[in-house]
């Protein structure tokens, strides 16, 4: 059975700017919707980690108001806990790609805490993105593209149209003011083509082989293009 790998944050926090830990982690409706996709067309998923540690849900994107009711919410809860590939994380260290038909990273605010800083997820997209093989990455996922550093200093995106989490979204979050910095403004200065969308509305961005979306809603339709893109 071919085989699509999910990187997701290992953090349960998101350091403020005032030092306060907010919890955090993936954002349910990113993996979970990706995931049901993904297996319907066939493909296992294997999930790495910073280290391999067991990833954490945030736990507010399993509430009704995330989740059009308490009825989604239930169904997104329920396809996280039948994700078995999160109690048995790879370690990003120990990816090698040639296992896999593509790389899907999905968000939460976990990723502006470590990926946007881990040197082997950044080796990882690297390499991703030079194998040709699809390159997947919603909402605060694209923090991870931070870390994708060349030799020459430069990120390895820099030129690439991208959809990712936007200012507006963060303020209307209401985190834009308690953030150390805003995932837009990060990527606009490494040299990243922000393209941005309304607020909250699926946005998905294809450049080469990298498929971005911009937010939770831009999940499935993400998921749907990276299956495309699969043939």
């Amino acid at each position: 059975m071919p085989k699509i790998l999910f990187v997701l944050t290992g953090t349960d926090f998101w350091t403020l700017a005032d030092g306060t830990k907010h919890p955090t982690g993936f954002w349910a409706e990113e993996a979970a919707a990706p995931y049901q996709a993904f297996t319907a067309a066939g493909y296992e998923v294997v999930v790495a980690t910073p280290g391999g540690v067991v990833p954490t849900v945030d736990r507010s994107s399993l509430a009704p108001e995330f989740n059009g009711g308490q009825e989604g919410a239930d169904k997104v809860a329920a396809v996280i806990a039948s994700l078995t590939a999160l109690q048995h994380p790879i370690r990003i260290e120990d990816v090698d790609l040639a296992d896999y038909a593509a790389v899907f990273y999905p968000g939460g605010h976990g990723p502006m805490e470590d990926l946007a800083v881990d040197a082997a997820s950044g080796r990882l997209l690297i390499d991703a993105l030079d194998s040709g093989k699809p390159l997947a990455v919603v909402c605060h996922g694209p923090a991870a593209l931070l870390a994708a550093t060349k030799d020459d200093g430069t990120n390895a995106f820099a030129g690439y149209q991208v959809a990712a989490f936007t200012n507006e979204e963060e303020t209307q979050s209401g985190f834009a003011d308690k953030a150390k910095w805003l995932l837009e403004t990060r990527l606009v200065e490494a040299g990243v083509d922000v393209r941005t969308g309304e607020p909250w509305v699926p946005n998905v961005v294809v450049d080469r082989n990298l498929i971005t979306g911009q937010n939770p809603a831009s999940s499935a339709p993400l998921a749907d293009r990276v299956l495309k893109e699969l043939g």
